[in-house]
């Protein structure tokens, strides 16, 4: 059974329903019969990466609110992401374009290395405060998990996996999806945004039920007899 996420990862609740949909499907019975697939989706194409710029100052400047307020808001994501067990610290997170990120996990996706390379993105965005729109440190991030450096290198170098990327964002306009995180399971299930655990693991219990429904039947053959009579 397939579930498709749709994520952006300089979106906090896509880490933490990451890791809301991971507690759901540790305790799935049949968690090793799904196979996840990351999709691509950028918040805010046209963002600059500002390095010196922190997402207290960001939003501040971009929402038209006082810092003080900014501050309160995400205090109040980085609660919620400690609930899980994850540690923002979004005083140090870099505003940065997310589109060589998402041709990086692009990448990783043909070596099997698709949700690997999504937690290593979002760790060193939300908890070491890295540009994820640096070079240097995406080849790090990309070797960090197994992907060769030359490689990596290639792809950052060029346009690689950039039509990816914008296949993913385009189907997700094309099915509703509005912002991130986005979970569609077996193709007929929807979940937006980072639901409970409890949730998930309903939603995955009611897609498992129909998947079942659908497989088709494996017939294994042996010495046996017909309905005409004969036997073999």
């Amino acid at each position: 059974m397939k579930v498709s996420v749709w994520s952006d990862v300089r979106c906090p609740f896509c880490y933490i329903g990451k890791r809301k949909f991971e507690i759901a499907l540790d305790k799935f019975q049949h968690n090793d019969e799904v196979e996840v697939i990351w999709k691509s989706f950028q918040l805010d194409p046209a963002l600059k990466t500002k390095e010196n710029v922190n997402i207290y100052d960001y939003f501040t400047e971009i929402k038209g609110i006082e810092k003080e307020q900014a501050e309160q808001m995400f205090d109040n994501v980085t609660q919620i992401a400690r609930e899980v067990g994850l540690k923002f610290n979004l005083d140090k997170s870099v505003v940065a374009n997310s589109f060589n990120a998402h041709r990086l996990i692009q990448l990783a996706k043909t070596k099997g290395l698709g949700n690997q390379i999504e937690e290593q993105l979002f760790k060193i965005h939300f908890e070491q405060g890295a540009n994820i729109d640096n070079m240097q440190t995406l080849t790090e991030a990309g070797t960090a998990i197994g992907l060769s450096e030359t490689e990596v290198q290639e792809v950052l170098n060029s346009d690689a996996f950039a039509d990816e990327v914008r296949q993913d964002e385009s189907a997700a306009h094309q099915i509703g999806v509005r912002g991130v995180p986005f979970f569609v399971f077996n193709d007929k299930y929807a979940v937006s945004g980072a639901q409970s655990p409890d949730t998930f693991l309903e939603i995955l219990e009611k897609a498992w039920a129909e998947f079942e429904k659908e497989k088709p039947l494996i017939t294994i053959n042996g010495d046996s007899c017909s309905a005409d009579g004969n036997c073999n």
